[in-house]
């Protein structure tokens, strides 16, 4: 495969990036759940934003609405957005009681956010949050984590120490959902790099996500803190999946690896959905509309896997094979949502975070002018 244009500008990937992670979880979240052989035979390929509905509340969304996971995401924007950069979980505990929308869980969110809520709301310490919720191991985080890497954008070693930061509102410290949700993180903020490539983004997802790999002089201990063995796992995805021409060869080699049933989220397991997401960027080489058609039609977890794939493809490639008007549908749907925490467009998301990184690095460079001489 070629490689990817090395003279797209920073806020593009920023941009890509947002509208690769809300466009592809409001077109997978139609058929949220399904097989893929369920997909095939209502839609035979499916690849325009419908109307749905979700937890079995009469609501029938518009075409375009995001779902649960883009809520989590812009709440995270939110706390970037008034902190001007990094942030902790007492950041985001700060947004979460003053900005989402009461009548979120349930209708837009899932509804054990609003029990997180609850507590979130009490003196206990941010980071203690996560260890009242029962999925510990779910994409929960990996799936919405997209803000953390771009705040960090081309610094994915800062990516994996802010999820294991802000991580713990969401799931335990140690929790194999946090070990995953560092590859998304990390994924991204490597493709924001000048001269990334799908290549060189999947080399430094093993470089910061596997214990074995040594970073900046320290032994990189996240991957096996939780008995996880990611890089192993992706490898072994990437393999499965090399002779792939498309992501109907895709779900066929997947479907003997993950086929989970019979328990609550069965579907959504943080390695399965993250593994099937860096397999469909890998395949896609980046193309964003292409990681949307291609996640949306997996099956399973399909808005998950497509928020990730899409996301890190725009952080690659920025925005621009997105059809415009899948771009205007979801914007249109935000603005007339209900119970969303925020009705920003994606651009506004994305500028948000943009000038957040922007006065990031400004803050550094007046530390570095300072101390340089010392």
């Amino acid at each position: 495969m070629s490689d990817i244009s090395t003279d797209i500008v920073l806020r593009e990937k920023f941009y890509g990036c947002i509208c690769g992670a809300h466009i592809g979880s409001s077109m997978g979240a139609v058929v949220e759940g399904w097989s893929y052989e369920s997909v095939e035979n209502k839609y035979g390929t499916l690849d325009e934003l419908l109307p749905y509905e979700h937890y079995n509340n009469g609501w029938v969304r518009d075409a375009g609405t995001t779902e649960d996971g883009i809520e989590r995401q812009k709440l995270m924007i939110t706390a970037i957005m008034r902190k001007g950069g990094r942030i902790n979980a007492e950041d985001v505990r700060a947004v979460w009681r003053t900005e989402i929308n009461p009548k979120a869980p349930g209708n837009v969110s899932e509804p054990f956010e609003g029990e997180l809520l609850a507590i979130a709301k009490s003196k206990i310490p941010a980071r203690d949050i996560g260890k009242y919720c029962d999925y510990a191991g779910l994409n929960s985080f990996a799936r919405a984590c997209h803000p953390i890497g771009l705040i960090n954008a081309g610094d994915p070693a800062s990516a994996v120490d802010d999820i294991f930061e802000v991580g713990q509102l969401y799931q335990t410290s140690n929790s194999r959902g946090l070990q995953w949700a560092c590859v998304t993180a990390a994924g991204i903020a490597s493709a924001t790099k000048p001269n990334s490539t799908v290549d060189s983004v999947i080399a430094d997802i093993y470089k910061y996500c596997d214990r074995r790999s040594v970073v900046d002089g320290r032994e990189n201990w996240y991957a096996d803190y939780a008995g996880v063995n990611i890089a192993d796992e992706i490898d072994a995805g990437l393999k499965l999946t090399a002779k792939c021409k498309d992501f109907r060869d895709l779900r066929k080699a997947f479907d003997s690896v993950y086929n989970g049933v019979g328990m609550p989220y069965c579907m959504s397991y943080a390695n399965e959905v993250v593994t099937k997401a860096v397999c469909i960027f890998k395949l896609v080489n980046g193309d964003v509309k292409q990681a949307i058609i291609s996640g949306v039609n997996l099956g399973r977890d399909t808005d998950c896997v497509t928020a990730i794939a899409a996301g890190l493809s725009g952080a690659l490639t920025g925005a621009d094979s997105v059809p415009a008007k899948w771009i205007e549908q979801v914007d249109s749907a935000t603005k007339i949502n209900p119970f969303t925490n925020t009705k920003r467009t994606m651009r506004e998301n994305a500028d948000g975070l943009y000038d957040a990184f922007k006065n990031r690095l400004e803050k550094m460079k007046e530390f570095y002018d300072i101390m340089y001489n010392i």
